[in-house]
């Protein structure tokens, strides 16, 4: 195969979850300009997201859907497949934070980030992947994980627990679901400049301390992930299952 052909996504629908914005929306783009049409799933209308992948030559399907309350997976993905195309690629970024001391985290805040975070990535998950092992399709499933997915961090222990299992089971979906040629894999992205870390970005001391950390003293932006997320989408990484692929600026290795 071309060097070119290993990264080519053309043919190919990706569903990615959390697509309004942030790191979804930067993923998206990405598998856009590789080819692949896209299905975004959020809990509000896109409109930024479909001028976006439309300005790209792309075909754009919106799901509205809000995963904190239950969900119908299967009959998500049918319609799907009926209204616009077959999945051949999941990603699952979707995923919310709560910051609280450890001792005074309620109970209400670690059932909605579990929902979201953990919850819905093994359900939508197993959806895809049936409809993926009844077509005979070697499709490709990418998860976002999280630095937390290593590390303790503070004052977000339900976030903390979900990335943890976020890791587990993208490694307990890769060793099931490698016979039928589904690769799954995740990307653990370092600290990036989203909605997700604006109070740490706004906390001067915090902030300071996350960047010295940091050894390409930067934080991240979502353009970051684009190549991560391509190669563990396409054909390039065939022989890639069950990883862990940190984005982070050298973080861990501080």
């Amino acid at each position: 195969m071309s060097g070119i052909s290993l990264f080519d996504l053309s043919g190919k629908t990706a569903l990615v979850t959390g697509t309004s914005g942030g790191l979804g929306l930067g993923m998206a783009r990405a598998l856009a300009s590789a080819g692949a049409d896209i299905v975004g799933l959020g809990p509000a209308p896109m409109p930024q997201a479909a001028e976006a992948i439309g300005g790209l030559g792309r075909r754009w399907h919106e799901v509205v859907a809000d995963l904190t309350k239950p969900q119908d997976y299967g009959a998500m993905v049918a319609a799907i497949e009926r209204d616009f195309a077959p999945v051949d690629i999941l990603v699952n970024n979707a995923g919310i934070i709560r910051r609280a001391d450890v001792l005074d985290f309620s109970e209400e805040d670690w059932d909605a980030v579990m929902t979201i975070n953990l919850k819905a990535v093994f359900l939508i998950t197993q959806a895809v992947a049936r409809s993926m092992v009844a077509r005979g399709v070697a499709g490709r499933v990418v998860s976002v994980a999280s630095m937390l997915s290593f590390q303790g961090g503070i004052r977000v222990p339900s976030y903390t627990a979900s990335k943890h299992g976020v890791a587990g089971l993208t490694k307990l979906f890769a060793n099931e679901l490698a016979p039928k040629g589904i690769t799954v894999n995740a990307i653990a992205p370092g600290y990036m400049a989203t909605d997700n870390t604006t109070a740490l970005r706004e906390d001067a001391d915090r902030s300071r301390q996350i960047l010295e950390r940091i050894p390409l003293g930067r934080w991240g932006l979502p353009d970051d992930l684009a190549s991560a997320v391509i190669f563990l989408a396409s054909p390039a990484s065939s022989y890639v299952t069950g990883v862990i692929l940190p984005v982070d600026g050298g973080w861990l290795v501080r």
